[in-house]
């Protein structure tokens, strides 16, 4: 079964070609280029991708339309990105300042991913801002007030963390995918559509920690999805909190 076999990210192609000298990798350090807001909202309806990867509360606050969170403080910044942009393709970059673009550029160089940076905005969004250009919020919402809702309001659950992580302890009913899979791998097409959630569903979103779930929703967004929300602290918050969990088999593996 394809699902069984291990899921190879988008740009292995380029880390494969790189490794056999078929591309050459940067023998110096990468410098990303300073976009103004005009630059960036040309370059985005051409076609190039826009990681934004400023933290979570960042991105929910306000965000370029159509970019996709990959948060620069993950250790695993640079291969989720490799996840979630394909092999090839231009990318800007949006951050919190000057040097975490170039951070982030240094950062990509190890997977070969920063000859694909086209540049960075400069100044940020209080530049996008600015120049009069619009955002995009994704709200939040606490363990709490999940809690309560899908006691009262039959708001929908999704978690996006792997198998085994959903396995060990999940939201009863919640609908499992991992957020690699909402997007197309180099072996594994995208799983977004098999997902059975009405796109005007009110749907919150979990991971481990809010960072997964946060990619999961800018990707969701580019996808139709209208009414989602971010689970601040994710799963780690919920089991802090004491709310009951399911496992693997849907039994009971933790009582609040």
């Amino acid at each position: 079964m394809q699902e069984e076999q291990p899921l190879k990210p988008a740009n292995i192609l380029n880390i494969v070609a790189i490794n056999q000298g078929k591309r050459p990798s940067t023998d110096t350090t990468p410098r990303a280029t300073p976009l103004s807001p005009a630059e960036v909202k040309e370059r985005s309806a051409a076609g190039h991708h826009i990681v934004d990867a400023r933290s979570t509360a960042d991105f929910s606050a306000g965000h370029i339309a159509g970019a996709v969170n990959v948060q620069l403080s993950s250790s695993e910044f640079e291969q989720r990105v490799g996840w979630m942009i394909p092999d090839n393709e231009p990318i800007i970059l949006v951050t919190d300042s000057a040097a975490n673009a170039q951070k982030a550029i240094f950062n990509m160089a190890f997977i070969g991913m920063d000859q694909f940076v086209s540049g960075y905005l400069e100044g940020g969004m209080d530049a996008w801002m600015e120049a009069g250009e619009a955002v995009r919020t994704v709200p939040q919402i606490d363990v709490h007030t999940l809690k309560h809702k899908l006691a009262t309001n039959g708001l929908q659950v999704l978690d996006v963390r792997e198998s085994d992580e959903c396995d060990e302890g999940h939201i009863a009913g919640a609908h499992l995918m991992p957020y690699t899979h909402l997007v197309p791998q180099i072996t594994f097409p995208a799983q977004i559509d098999k997902l059975a959630l009405d796109k005007e569903s009110s749907i919150a979103v979990t991971c481990a920690t809010g960072k997964r779930s946060s990619t999961a929703i800018s990707i969701m967004l580019k996808n139709g999805y209208k009414h989602l929300y971010n689970v601040t602290g994710g799963m780690e918050a919920w089991e802090n909190a004491g709310f009951e969990m399911v496992d693997g088999a849907g039994n009971v593996c933790r009582v609040g």
